[in-house]
């Protein structure tokens, strides 16, 4: 037989003998080309320098400022009639302002409501839509439909619910009667309970969309183990899965404490603020564009809510990152 003769390569297979490919081109200056243009160098910075230049003019500067005003007297028409008082505002604010007090009891009074009925509520409501029942979804927009609304137009919806004569609450009860009217919003005894009706509505899609999420991020091998050991679903959830909900405990007491202390929207809508109804924010605002115009005093007040935001923020941010250190 005749021998078949080696098949050879192909040009394309083997490269050919030859010099090593040159390395691309360099500019004069000896660098590589630069993947952005100078076009594109000064459309990032306006892009990040923008949003960095406001946030620094009207959060920080401003907050700065608050502060520096605090020690100040000014009635907010020119620079020169700034006059330095030292702590003289504070020492008013403690002792000799009759609004104070009760404005921090009803700070505090607003942060225990909402930390003891819509936030276990919307852990309940959490809890039952990790269920997947039929219509999760439907149901979840509905409960988290009033955090998207504005907190005035939750407020004028309420008014509408509370009024004396075509309220809701009055007509179905029978106190829309001359002589049997409960004035929800006008009674130094009911409106802040009235406002906090309101704001609890709220505040329980918020914890429900919270909740729902850590809910979400449980292991589902901990409730089938759990289920395998003779756990019922009560003894699950409290043994199981609560305890793995601690990250999410702690942003929902943080957001709590926030929500409570930045707390003017619906107030301010309802009775802005007055016979019994008095909160920081509404002080700060009244004193600050009132009729007074008292703008080192109504900084003073700020300076207040500031420190205490800073003592329940500060401490959750060094959890954090300690957390994140140890990760």
């Amino acid at each position: 037989m005749t021998a078949t003769p080696a098949k050879v390569p192909e040009s394309a297979d083997v490269p050919a003998p030859g010099p090593a490919p040159a390395p691309p081109p360099l500019h004069a200056s000896g660098q590589h080309r630069r993947l952005l243009t100078r076009r594109d160098r000064i459309t990032l910075g306006l892009m990040a320098g923008l949003p960095t230049l406001l946030h620094v003019t009207l959060v920080w500067l401003t907050a700065l400022a608050s502060v520096a005003l605090a020690f100040t007297t000014w009635d907010g028409i020119g620079f020169d009639s700034i006059r330095w008082v030292g702590l003289q505002n504070f020492e008013q604010l403690f002792t000799s302002n009759p609004q104070f007090w009760p404005a921090v009891e009803h700070n505090v009074i607003w942060f225990v409501v909402l930390i003891l009925l819509p936030t276990p509520f919307g852990l309940f409501l959490a809890v039952q839509l990790d269920k997947r029942i039929r219509y999760s979804r439907v149901y979840q927009t509905a409960y988290f439909l009033p955090v998207v609304m504005s907190l005035a137009v939750i407020g004028f919806v309420w008014q509408l619910v509370y009024n004396p004569d075509t309220g809701l609450i009055n007509s179905v009860i029978g106190a829309n009667e001359p002589g049997h009217y409960i004035d929800w919003i006008g009674d130094p005894d009911l409106n802040l309970w009235a406002v906090l009706v309101a704001a609890s509505w709220r505040h329980t899609g918020y914890m429900m969309i919270l909740y729902l999420a850590g809910l979400k991020s449980v292991d589902p091998a901990l409730r089938e183990a759990s289920a395998l050991d003779g756990a019922n679903e009560w003894q699950t959830f409290r043994n199981v899965v609560f305890p793995t909900l601690r990250p999410t405990n702690t942003v929902v007491l943080v957001v709590t404490i926030i929500e409570a202390l930045r707390a003017f929207d619906l107030v301010f809508v309802f009775n802005k603020g007055a016979q019994g109804t008095e909160l920081l924010s509404i002080l700060v605002t009244n004193n600050i564009i009132g009729e007074s115009s008292r703008i080192g005093y109504g900084s003073a007040i700020a300076v207040v809510l500031l420190v205490i935001s800073l003592a329940v923020i500060i401490p959750y941010l060094i959890a954090t990152f300690r957390k994140e250190r140890r990760a």
